[in-house]
């Protein structure tokens, strides 16, 4: 039987390559953490590292749950897909530059994200733009949902990341992390958690 594929037929498709990237981040991170466990001795502990791999663990389930809503789009293009697959890639490469495999030139975790955060923060810069996008392909009603957020937010957090890729005080990061995990914890709860 021929005949088009409907959106609904193809996002299933989409998701799953999304979900492979996504799973390949939260899959680096865990086994990341697991790294602390396993050689509690050998691998330092630093709370700015370690407070970014869990917003990334946040960003990603986000990401994952919030990208749903492109079941609503009804005719597809390989251009949507290619920008889905690249934000996919982005935040997986975020998740790598905190668990590298290799970071014997430096002293530790720390050490190597803050001499390394020009790269994550300029990823995570790129997130606040694709997330723009993102907004925009979801469809016209649904920006016009987040237009006031995205006006406010994503100004205001590009700023702060253009600031962490320059300074390496230790405070201001501390400050950055906690910013970045209380804005993802309060997006999440008030999108999904909702009275059924």
């Amino acid at each position: 039987m021929d005949h088009e594929l409907t959106g609904v037929e193809i996002f299933p498709h989409i998701r799953i390559v999304m979900g492979i990237i996504i799973g390949m981040g939260i899959t680096r991170l865990l086994a990341g953490i697991a790294r602390f466990v396993q050689h509690p001795a050998r691998e330092s502990i630093s709370t700015i590292h370690l407070a970014w791999v869990a917003t990334m663990l946040l960003m990603l389930v986000h990401f994952w749950w919030w990208e749903v809503a492109l079941y609503g789009i009804r005719h597809w293009s390989f251009g949507v897909f290619f920008f889905l697959i690249i934000y996919s890639v982005v935040l997986f490469l975020m998740s790598v530059l905190l668990f590298p495999d290799d970071i014997r030139e430096y002293a530790n975790y720390e050490d190597f994200f803050l001499n390394r955060r020009k790269w994550f923060f300029g990823l995570l810069a790129s997130t606040l733009i694709l997330d723009v996008v993102d907004t925009y392909i979801k469809g016209e009603t649904h920006f016009d949902e987040y237009r006031i957020e995205l006006l406010v937010s994503t100004p205001v957090f590009f700023i702060l990341c253009l600031m962490a890729m320059r300074i390496a005080i230790r405070k201001f990061h501390l400050a950055m992390v906690a910013i970045n995990m209380a804005y993802e914890a309060i997006w999440i709860a008030t999108l999904f958690d909702t009275p059924s």
